[in-house]
């Protein structure tokens, strides 16, 4: 089996929205907001009870990521994958080297709507980021015999 990754020209003609952000070889996506956990949450039987989430604060366009904690964020924009073609997404090497740990999951054929993400600083230390830096980017495949998703995360298109 061989596994083709797609590159910037191709890139370009699935995702003409995310032109501004496509590299040689993923798009490039961008904090938008940041979240603190205030609740509890469980997964019990497939039923998905997600913990409330409270914004942090935003000082100047700059939210600040407390040592040994971690937040829930989200992406600038939609993501619209179009069947036949999935994503994984992969943290960007600055924040590894400092400190900083993007989990992240399969982008399925066919989803639409805002990306959340796990970010958390394992530093000693307090980190500084700007809303609007990239903090992930997207690799795209191309999936043979795929599915579309159906799941509880797709919002509807514009």
């Amino acid at each position: 089996m061989v596994i083709f990754m797609l590159g910037e020209e191709e890139l370009i003609k699935l995702f003409p929205e995310h032109k501004d952000s496509v590299q040689a070889s993923g798009i490039d996506l961008k904090l938008d907001k940041v979240f603190k956990q205030v609740g509890d949450g469980s997964l019990i039987d497939n039923e998905k009870n997600l913990p409330r989430l409270e914004e942090v604060d935003c000082v100047d366009g700059v939210y600040t990521l407390k040592a040994k904690s971690s937040y829930s964020v989200t992406i600038m924009g939609k993501i619209n994958i179009p069947v036949g073609y999935s994503m994984l997404y992969l943290p960007r090497s600055t924040l590894l080297r400092s400190f900083i740990s993007v989990h992240t999951a399969v982008g399925d054929p066919g989803f639409f709507g805002t990306l959340q993400f796990l970010i958390v600083n394992n530093g000693d230390f307090d980190y500084k980021i700007k809303k609007g830096e990239r903090i992930v980017q997207a690799v795209v495949f191309k999936v043979i015999g795929s599915g579309e998703y159906n799941g509880s995360y797709q919002e509807k298109g514009d």
